[in-house]
């Protein structure tokens, strides 16, 4: 093991994400209803030009008159890109009138370092002058061959950067790949064509202590696509996947839990290896297989994130 280790920087229950237009107040009251883990409020792509500024008005009342956390709700403002003249005025607004209401910044096209570092520069300046104790967390959009390209660099900068989330939709257009259907499969393709992509910046994720989520699933009338592509990145070792529709929350709930049998198979695996060690031996057999330390990291990660998921909905 290297000396160098990157432990997570924060972690939170986060297997589902919903989408909510900022231009929408009657889809945010329905949203915080809702069974999904974090809620993010979008002032970006799902709101068009002329609705920008009212939807910014949108999400600071609902920051400031929604009680998230009785709810049980990590949320998050997806900010415009850095290339528009929309993004500071987001991150000033929202941070001036409901910073200390907000748990997240989700930053879009990130495609270098400095673009994260741009977003927390003005968020430390505000809570400096707002007297804020809570420090807002960010999130990064990792969906254009830039960001791909850097996405080492990202997670690897210090900063206050919680995890990377997959853009799919952007990623397959700004690489001209040949698909309409937004985190789907090509049936032309032999495999998942968006395998490497995830594995690349769950790798990135883990290696410098973030947490990875996959984006959307466009076609919501398929439950079955959506959660065969929950199935690949739980796989893969992502921890949640958006929901761009109600009916995607407890499927993707659902497929990032572990199930009962797993985790009392994690119980058992660190059971049998403290006897196995009490006898001397660093391995030993369960169920006909062999495990060993590395099988006792896996059974503690799962057992880690069971333990947070039900210390949430106690919470809740």
């Amino acid at each position: 093991m290297s000396h160098t280790i990157h432990t997570l920087r924060r972690l939170r229950v986060q297997r589902s994400t919903l989408a909510v237009p900022g231009s929408n107040p009657g889809m945010i009251e329905k949203a915080a209803q809702s069974a999904a883990d974090v809620i993010f409020l979008d002032l970006e792509d799902a709101v068009a030009p002329p609705d920008k500024e009212q939807a910014r008005r949108n999400v600071i009342g609902a920051l400031n008159d929604i009680d998230w956390k009785a709810k049980g709700k990590t949320i998050s403002v997806r900010i415009n890109g850095l290339d528009t003249h929309y993004m500071y005025r987001d991150v000033v607004d929202v941070m001036e009138q409901a910073g200390d209401r907000l748990d997240m910044f989700l930053i879009p096209k990130v495609g270098v370092p400095a673009d994260v570092y741009m977003v927390e520069a003005l968020c430390n300046q505000i809570e400096m002058a707002r007297g804020y104790s809570h420090q807002v967390g960010l999130e990064a959009l990792i969906e254009t061959p830039l960001g791909m390209g850097n996405v080492e660099a990202i997670a690897a900068a210090p900063s206050r950067l919680e995890a990377l989330h997959f853009g799919v939709a952007d990623y397959a257009a700004f690489t001209k790949a040949r698909t309409v259907n937004i985190g789907g499969l090509n049936e032309n393709y032999p495999g998942d064509q968006w395998h490497a992509a995830l594995s690349r910046m769950t790798v990135a994720c883990r290696a410098y202590g973030l947490r990875p989520i996959d984006g959307p699933f466009g076609d919501f009338s398929d439950p079955g696509g959506f959660r065969a592509a929950c199935k690949r990145g739980a796989a893969l070792g992502i921890e949640g996947k958006w929901a761009i529709h109600p009916d995607q929350i407890a499927l993707a709930n659902e497929e990032f839990s572990a199930p009962a049998s797993e985790v009392e198979r994690a119980r058992r695996i660190i059971v049998a290896l403290k006897e196995a060690e009490a006898q001397g031996r660093g391995a030993a057999s369960l169920d006909g297989k062999m495990i060993d330390a590395a099988s006792e990291r896996m059974a503690r990660n799962v057992l880690a994130v069971d333990a947070a998921i039900k210390g949430t909905m106690e919470e809740a």
